[in-house]
């Protein structure tokens, strides 16, 4: 099973455009969690996330794409960077969170990846039929 976590640094809505971590205990922590993720073998994809000032918002009003750029006044909370980990279970990645060198003002988020086996038979067949390279693609080995 693919999950993503999700890191949500609390603040980061507001931090300025280039604002890169540079506390080196905190990276070399989370290096070090990062790479114990890869010796287990569970480490799909990683990558920190620039600031929301240097990003932009695609909305669909009327099915017609609305482009804002950041940041976004409204933001409450969003997302600094991301792992995508194929494990067993809900429970392991949650395990794997809880592993995280986080520090107080950030939260991580567990949301499972739909896989095209989640989708009703309908769907996946139209899925079979538009991307047919999809249904032979292998996900990582645990």
């Amino acid at each position: 099973m693919r999950f993503m976590l999700l890191m949500i640094p609390l603040g980061y809505e507001n931090a300025a455009p280039g604002t890169i971590p540079d506390d080196v205990d905190a990276v070399s922590a989370m290096m070090a969690y990062n790479a114990s993720m890869q010796e287990a073998g569970i480490l799909i994809s990683c990558d920190g996330l620039h600031p929301p000032s240097m990003g932009a918002r695609v909305s669909f009003p009327g099915r017609k794409p609305t482009v804002v750029d950041g940041p976004f006044a409204e933001a409450k909370e969003v997302l600094g960077g991301f792992w995508i980990i194929d494990v067993p279970s809900r429970a392991a990645a949650i395990e794997w969170a809880t592993r995280c060198p986080g520090g107080e003002n950030e939260v991580i988020e567990v949301r499972q990846i739909q896989e095209v086996e989640d989708y009703p038979a309908e769907v996946q067949a139209l899925t079979a039929e538009a991307f047919p390279s999809m249904q032979t693609l292998k996900k990582p080995a645990n």
